[in-house]
């Protein structure tokens, strides 16, 4: 069976309501485009869903919100504030690193206490720590401002970047750039492992992603009030408005390919959705070996896929508490033992270590209606593997959760076990089968410098004309700046709008402040 929008050119089909594909259909729509979004969930979100387990509330991907402009401009599209829907609260200090000696490092946005928290470790660091802030405001001006939100089309816009990467130094790797301005241990950990955050080894990443220093700084670490989750329900909302269905348990199977170019996508059930223009916010790789498997490819070949390097995985357990945890902050990093060990046996050996690095979330520090009153909600995420390592999480997930509650009991939660009252896990395996990650990489490809811009899979495909991409796997990457920006991107390339579609007012269409 076949689908067809009524109205004559200008339809668009997105798959995905990550935060990527809802950015991509309001930044479609407000543009004149007639937009459906499918979902293969029960709910939007992606890696943003929610679960609702017994009265807590738990963001199941991103926590935080650290460039609240680019949610600002979405909602301006369609003529409304976004402080209006979903308030923003500035965090304070956006973290604390607990390493496993007992000490810690609160990490803020204030200069003077920054440099009071790098000298209460090492005090003759201090001048290496500012030239450190120095490269990484370059890093962000080079590669955040200047190249974040543009399309690497093609070889020209590599070439144009050149002098960028230059300035940046962007062969050089974030730990290299660490150890040459830092030489306290402490220190080399927390000025290194952002790239973490988005699926990256700091031993491997290029040193660009410092950005995400004076990127944090100038822009600040919120939280989104009720959650991440208040976010896609406000971006749902303002597309229902404008007549964008995000339509759930929609599976997509297969991305229509006639006259050699993509033409729509087919559901699980055989259902056909017919399109214009077709916009990916499943994982790349995915979306390649998977949704265009019967499509000969040039570029993104199977082979090219296979031999890519991908991102760790993540387990997370989500846990809530009859009682409050407050001494606890909102976000805290419960290192182990080891880092650069342990970096290697995640992203090298694909091998489940016996120690554990773990980022701790407690929302109820800020929002307490994410728990029933006077209890706590909680996940703890610790970065492990990919499948190639072929651990069965089906045996050990258990084991492992266990771990992370004796380990989260003997150092920053006391009597956590009589406290529990709902506990999940997510493991990644899950990330392969319900998210459709390649390998179940969390963060799809690994950043790296041949990985990243030009290199990275194009936000307009380059092995199927009418075909798109956005999210974590196309440039500029993961992460919730990363996505959103990639649908910033995706306008740069799109095809011109039918003078049909452009004279189009019916139902849902832009309001004139969209327009």
């Amino acid at each position: 069976m076949s689908t067809r929008d009524p109205h004559a050119g200008g339809s668009a089909v997105v798959i995905g309501s990550g935060f990527g594909g809802l950015a991509a259909a309001m930044r479609l729509r407000a543009r004149g485009w007639r937009v459906q979004v499918l979902e293969r969930l029960p709910s939007p979100g992606g890696r943003a869903r929610v679960h609702e387990i017994g009265g807590h509330r738990f963001d199941a991907g991103p926590t935080i919100i650290t460039v609240p402009h680019l949610f600002e401009e979405l909602w301006r599209l369609f003529g409304r504030s976004l402080a209006d829907d979903v308030p923003l609260v500035s965090l304070d200090p956006y973290y604390r690193i607990r390493f496993d000696d007992g000490t810690w490092f609160d990490y803020s946005g204030d200069p003077e206490r920054m440099r009071a928290e790098v000298a209460r470790f090492s005090p003759e660091d201090l001048p290496g720590y500012e030239r450190l802030i120095r490269e990484a405001d370059i890093a962000f001006e080079e590669g955040f401002a200047d190249l974040g939100a543009k399309a690497f089309d093609h070889v020209g816009h590599l070439v144009a970047a050149v002098p960028n990467l230059v300035r940046m130094r962007a062969w050089r790797t974030i730990w290299q750039l660490v150890c040459k301005h830092l030489r306290e241990p402490h220190l080399r950990v927390v000025f290194s492992f952002h790239p973490l955050l988005i699926g990256g080894n700091p031993q491997s990443v290029s040193s660009a992603y410092a950005l995400i220093h004076s990127l944090e700084r100038q822009f600040g670490v919120h939280w989104a009030m009720g959650g991440t989750g208040a976010l896609v329900r406000g971006m749902v909302r303002l597309l229902a408005e404008r007549g964008v269905p995000v339509r759930c348990n929609a599976d997509v199977r297969r991305i229509v390919v006639e006259r050699g170019r993509a033409a729509g996508v087919e559901l699980a059930g055989g259902e056909r959705i017919d399109a214009d223009i077709v916009v990916s916010n499943a994982d790349a790789a995915w979306t390649y070996r998977e949704l265009l498997a019967d499509h000969p490819r040039r570029v993104w070949t199977d082979r090219k896929l296979a031999r890519a390097k991908y991102s760790m995985s993540l387990f997370v357990w989500y846990f809530g508490t009859r009682r409050r945890f407050d001494d606890v902050p909102h976000h805290q990093m419960v290192l182990g033992p080891r880092y650069e060990g342990l970096l290697g046996d995640i992203f090298d050996h694909k091998r489940l270590a016996d120690d554990f690095s773990l980022y701790l979330h407690r929302p109820t520090a800020t929002d307490p209606a994410m728990a029933p009153p006077g209890c706590d909600t909680f996940y703890a995420l610790a970065p492990v593997p990919h499948l190639d390592s072929g651990i069965d999480w089906a045996q050990r997930a258990e084991g492992f959760r266990q771990r992370i509650q004796q380990r989260l009991e003997r150092t920053v939660m006391p009597g956590l076990g009589q406290a529990i009252t709902v506990s999940h896990v997510t493991t990644p395996q899950h990330f392969h089968d319900q998210l459709c990650s390649v390998k179940g990489a969390a963060f799809g490809l690994e950043p790296r410098l041949l990985q990243s811009a030009w290199f990275r899979p194009h936000n307009r495909s380059e092995d199927l004309p009418g075909l798109y991409l956005v999210g974590a796997g196309t440039h500029p990457g993961a992460g919730v700046p990363g996505v959103l920006m990639s649908a910033k991107a995706l306008e740069s390339v799109l095809p011109p709008l039918p003078a049909a579609a452009q004279a189009w007012s019916g139902p849902g269409s832009p309001s004139p402040e969209a327009r």
